[in-house]
Parts: C-alpha cells; sequence; structure tokens
C-alpha cells in the first residue's frame, strides 16, 4: 500500500468517527424536543459509524500501516425539523458514498487488490444507506401533518438497534 492510498485510508477513518459525532449531535437534537424514538435512530447510526471507523483502523494494522487518529471539526447541533435532520443524514451518506469511490479508484489505480476486495464492503454498505435514508425522508414528506403516523415512526425507531455484522 502506497503512502497516497495509506493517507486517504486514514483520512477516511477519521471521517467515520466523524460521522459518529454527526449522528450524536443529530440524536441530541431529537432527545431536546423529547423525540427520544428518532434519537435512537441516530444513536444506532453513530454506533455504525465508529464501528466503520474501528474496521479501517484494524485493517490498517493488519496491513502494517499506522492508524492516525486526528481531530474533528465541530457537528451542526441545531435544526428546524426532523425532516431536516433526515435530509442533512442523506447528504452526509452522499459525501461518504463519494469518499468510498474516491477511495476505491486510488486503490484500483494502485491495483491494490486486498484494499479493492476491502472496500467493497463499504460501496455495499452505502447502496443501503442512502437508500434507507431516501425512504425515510419519503415517509416523513408523506405524514407530514399526521402526528399519529409520524410518532408511529419514532415509535418504531425507539426499538432499532446495531448488531455489528458477522465477519
Amino acid at each position: 500500500m502506497n503512502d497516497t492510498l495509506h493517507k486517504a485510508l486514514n483520512d477516511q477513518m477519521n471521517f467515520e468517527f466523524y460521522s459518529s459525532q454527526v449522528y450524536l449531535a443529530m440524536a441530541a437534537y431529537l432527545s431536546a424536543e423529547s423525540l427520544d424514538g428518532f434519537a435512537n435512530f441516530f444513536i444506532v447510526q453513530a454506533e455504525e459509524e465508529k464501528f466503520h471507523a474501528m474496521k479501517i483502523y484494524t485493517f490498517l494494522n493488519n496491513r502494517g500501516k499506522r492508524a492516525t487518529i486526528t481531530g474533528m471539526e465541530t457537528p451542526r447541533n441545531e435544526y428546524g425539523s426532523v425532516l431536516e435532520v433526515f435530509e442533512d443524514g442523506y447528504k452526509h451518506e452522499v459525501e461518504v458514498t463519494k469518499r468510498f469511490y474516491h477511495l476505491s479508484d486510488i486503490a484500483m489505480n494502485d491495483r491494490e487488490h486486498a484494499t479493492i476486495q476491502f472496500l467493497k464492503w463499504f460501496i455495499d454498505e452505502q447502496v443501503e444507506e442512502e437508500s434507507m435514508f431516501d425512504s425515510i425522508i419519503q415517509k416523513l414528506k408523506r405524514i407530514d401533518k399526521d402526528s399519529n403516523a409520524f410518532f408511529m415512526l419514532d415509535a418504531e425507531f425507539a426499538k432499532r438497534s446495531f448488531t455489528p455484522p458477522a465477519e
């Protein structure tokens, strides 16, 4: 693995840690609005992002490369609505997808087959993430003023949990 790819993987690892912070900030906003189910949704997202970061951390170590942890910017903490939170989450996932595509391009150009294989898991995961956020946004737009449907969705998200996938 050359230095360019090593640095790019380190950057992505740190971006995944940052993503965890982004989702915790969203959860905190929703908790403050007494929307505990929606908050739980983002707490679970934060756990997933930390899992992703640690997956890259482990990969770097297994390849004999040093994982370097860096500081991160403060995530957005204020929103105007639940819909805005999910729209911001969707935009964030689109950015993550772009970043994994870029990593894959570097790995393919370097013919770094182990990394190409490793990144495939993340690309598949991003398809699911974007689809999930898009689906929730469409539901939120449809239920708009229907408070019963809104609180049913909140209750559904309260049941969500994170189980790391088996390797």
